[in-house]
């Protein structure tokens, strides 16, 4: 079993590698071994390797420098998971292919399920939405959409949180945009679940689209307070506590790129498809904190 892994390096590859081994042999790419922005090279490697399955979590996830840099990010985000799911459809074998509650425009006032139509309103959640769409081209294909990842490896919302207030006596943030945070270990059980599944089966049908997300959900703001509350707890020394964190509105920071007010996403269909228990956002962070603070 060969297991061709891209974006070894970012949080969900990062968390994926080191669990993936047990199924045989991944090989893991960052982006020196492996350009994502070269067509031609992906296509060779993918020839050399001659993979059982490909995952491909890397992605260009600079939401607002994305608005200025579209051509790298379609390479990244559109024309790389194209030509990921054209050598896998030649060699026969399946792609697990990962996505963003980005591709919706946070209007709905529900969770959002799978089969909503996508309303980008950022390059790139377009350019992560016309990866999808490459990628459902191809039959053997699964599509994982989820949101606010988190780990204690990488840039994420939680590590800068934990920075900052070290540093600073008070902190604005937004409390009118809604999601899970979901921590890139929970991403990655998920995954090898699915591997596994499809590994097992060799008649296996349950290709398609799935969200997948921390249950239970929150806002920046609150998700702010619960890191320093707990962060405290665990005995890191900070400048400042939850009680010096202000809510403030979107339109009183505002970024480059448009973020959905709304991130929510059903994941009915995931659980009940593979028989999956998704753990509570609030654990994982525990857990993610406890990993950074000790």
């Amino acid at each position: 079993m060969k297991i061709l892994l891209t974006g070894k390096d970012g949080q969900v590859g990062f968390a994926l590698h080191k669990k993936l081994l047990s199924l045989g042999k991944v090989v893991a790419t960052n982006r020196h071994e492996l350009d994502l922005a070269s067509p031609d090279r992906i296509k060779d490697f993918v020839d050399k390797i001659k993979p059982d399955i490909i995952i491909n979590p890397a992605a260009y996830t600079q939401v607002d420098k994305a608005e200025s840099e579209k051509s790298l990010a379609h390479q990244i985000n559109a024309i790389a998971p194209q030509v990921l799911a054209e050598k896998a459809s030649e060699l026969n074998i399946p792609i697990i292919h990962f996505s963003t509650d980005y591709v919706f425009d946070g209007l709905k006032k529900e969770p959002y399920l799978e089969t909503d139509q996508a309303n980008p309103q950022s390059v790139y959640g377009q350019t992560k939405w016309e990866g999808e769409e490459e990628v459902r081209q191809y039959k053997k294909h699964i599509i994982l959409r989820t949101s606010w990842v988190f780990s204690s490896h990488g840039q994420n919302f939680l590590k800068t949180i934990l920075t900052l207030i070290q540093e600073k006596t008070s902190l604005n943030v937004v409390i009118d945009q809604i999601g899970a945070p979901t921590s890139s270990g929970a991403l990655a059980d998920v995954t090898y679940k699915i591997v596994k599944a499809i590994l097992n089966n060799p008649n296996f049908k349950d290709f398609g689209t799935y969200h997948v997300t921390s249950v239970g959900d929150t806002d920046w703001f609150r998700y702010a307070c619960f890191i320093v509350d707990e962060a405290i707890r665990l005995g890191l020394k900070t400048t400042m506590t939850s009680k010096d964190i202000k809510p403030i509105s979107s339109d009183l920071y505002p970024t480059l790129a448009k973020r959905p007010f709304n991130s929510r996403l059903v994941t009915d269909k995931i659980t009940k498809t593979f028989m999956l228990e998704l753990s509570n956002w609030e654990e994982e962070v525990k857990r993610a904190l406890k990993e950074i603070i000790h």
